[in-house]
């Protein structure tokens, strides 16, 4: 499965993404060995790419990703606990898991560290619902807030684990899907892509972070970003979207704007 984002307006997805290939990471005091990391090359996404990364008529919620944007956020902090925890910015549902949160130094190439060796990830799979790879499909996705005061970027590869996995392993059907799985692909020369979103405070994601290759990103911006996460089974279509010229039908049917 490709990276598949619900998109029906081409121009506000090229307003947000850019695109660049990825490197490995080795010796880098900050990273664990082969951390895949992208290039810097970026360039803005085209019409035809966009199109490419648009989700089709029929796509799985579980498969594909959306941005979108969440209710205003505070001024101040007003409670001792993070704002967010005691007044989420969306409905929650009796099935919503608040995961955690982090904070992100600005300008940071990847976000996400290993607190267990104090290195950065670079491009990675979750593994909260610890599915096999027949089963994979089936994992929560995540919804993610830039509770701010920066922006921030995210970061996803163009090929997700389920690729990943039949290109590496004869026996796919038996494994579970890890990021050493990404980083084997990349050392094996296949092409992976970086795409990345850019995300104001108050502006997010939901997206299947157990089957795409995916990070934070700080680079280029001063200030840091807090991003908030919750775990669920949420419908195409829950939070407003950031690139749909209208609300799309489920599994991001729509038909694109001509703008």
């Amino acid at each position: 499965m490709p990276l598949r984002i619900v998109c029906t307006d081409y121009a506000k997805l090229g307003e947000r993404c850019q695109i660049a290939g990825v490197t490995a990471l080795h010796g880098h005091r900050d990273y664990e060995e082969g951390a895949i990391v992208p290039t810097g090359d970026w360039r803005p996404i085209n019409n035809d790419e966009a199109a490419s990364f648009r989700a089709p008529g029929g796509a799985r919620p579980s498969e594909v990703a959306e941005l979108v944007s969440l209710s205003a956020l505070p001024h101040q902090q007003a409670e001792p606990a993070p704002w967010w925890t005691v007044t989420p910015p969306f409905t929650p549902t009796p099935t919503t898991r608040y995961a955690n949160h982090a904070t992100t130094p600005g300008d940071v190439l990847t976000a996400t560290v290993n607190f267990e060796n104090g290195k950065r990830l670079g491009l990675h799979l979750d593994n909260w619902d610890r599915l096999p790879f027949g089963q994979r499909h089936l994992s929560r996705r995540r919804l993610c807030l830039n509770a701010g005061p920066g922006p921030r970027y995210l970061l996803l590869g163009d090929a997700d684990a389920l690729t990943i996995c039949r290109h590496l392993h004869r026996d796919h059907g038996r494994r579970y899907p890890h990021t050493s799985d990404i980083r084997a692909y990349v050392h094996t020369g296949q092409p992976l892509r970086c795409l990345r979103v850019r995300l104001e405070p108050g502006e997010g994601y939901i997206a299947p972070t157990e089957l795409l290759p995916h990070d934070g990103s700080t680079t280029g911006f001063q200030e840091s970003s807090t991003a908030a996460f919750w775990l669920d089974h949420w419908p195409v279509g829950t939070l407003p979207s950031l690139v749909t010229s209208a609300r799309p039908g489920r599994g991001g049917a729509g038909r694109p704007s001509a703008r």
